[in-house]
C-alpha cells in the first residue's frame, strides 16, 4: 500500500482528472500539485519523470521507495499503488 502520493497536474490535462478520479474511486488519498499555479515546481516533476508531460503521479511506499508513472497508465499505475 502506499504511504504518499503525489499527482503533477495542470488545468488543461484531461488524463490528470481520470487518474484522479480513479484513485479517489480506489479510495485513496492524494496531494495534487497543480504546476499551473505552482510553476515553480516544473522543475522538481522534470526531475522525477524524465517527463514534460502530466500527469506524473509519484507514488511513496512504506519502505520510502518511489515508483514514478507518467500518463494515465493503470497497468503501471494499479500494481505501484497496490
Amino acid at each position: 500500500m502506499a504511504k504518499n502520493i503525489t499527482i503533477f497536474t495542470t488545468n488543461t490535462c484531461a488524463y490528470c482528472g481520470m487518474v484522479k478520479k480513479w484513485l479517489s474511486a480506489k479510495g485513496m488519498n492524494y496531494e495534487e500539485v497543480n504546476l499551473d499555479e505552482q510553476p515553480d515546481r516544473q522543475k522538481e516533476a522534470f526531475e522525477m519523470s524524465g517527463s514534460l508531460t502530466v500527469p506524473v503521479t509519484v507514488i511513496t511506499k512504506h519502505d520510502d521507495t518511489r515508483e514514478v508513472v507518467v500518463g494515465y497508465n493503470l497497468a503501471k499505475l494499479a500494481p505501484a499503488v497496490a
